[in-house]
């Protein structure tokens, strides 16, 4: 089977997770207050942490040879698990 299949379907799977999230931060951010303004402040550093993330995964991959599809799954590994850990997060509060 083409390794791109699973991939995509791995990508739609982390957009819908990544729409919950947004949802969930929305609500957040709306409140306003403590809660909402250390929300913004964290939502930037994680988002920067989990990009910094990715690209040294990314060149550490392409020096020790991986293929394409195994540097995106890896790539939709990381974020996924950056955005899972925010969905539970975000939902018990």
């Amino acid at each position: 089977m083409n390794p791109w299949f699973s991939i995509a379907r791995d990508a739609v799977r982390l957009g819908v997770e990544a729409q919950d999230v947004i949802t969930l931060r929305l609500t957040r951010l709306a409140a306003g207050g403590t809660s909402g303004h250390a929300e913004a402040h964290r939502m930037v550093t994680e988002k920067l942490e989990a990009f910094a993330t990715v690209q040294m995964a990314f060149a550490l991959s392409l020096l020790t040879g991986h293929q394409a599809p195994a540097i995106a799954r890896r790539t939709i590994g990381i974020y996924g698990k950056h955005v899972r850990a925010n969905r539970r997060r975000l939902s018990r509060g």
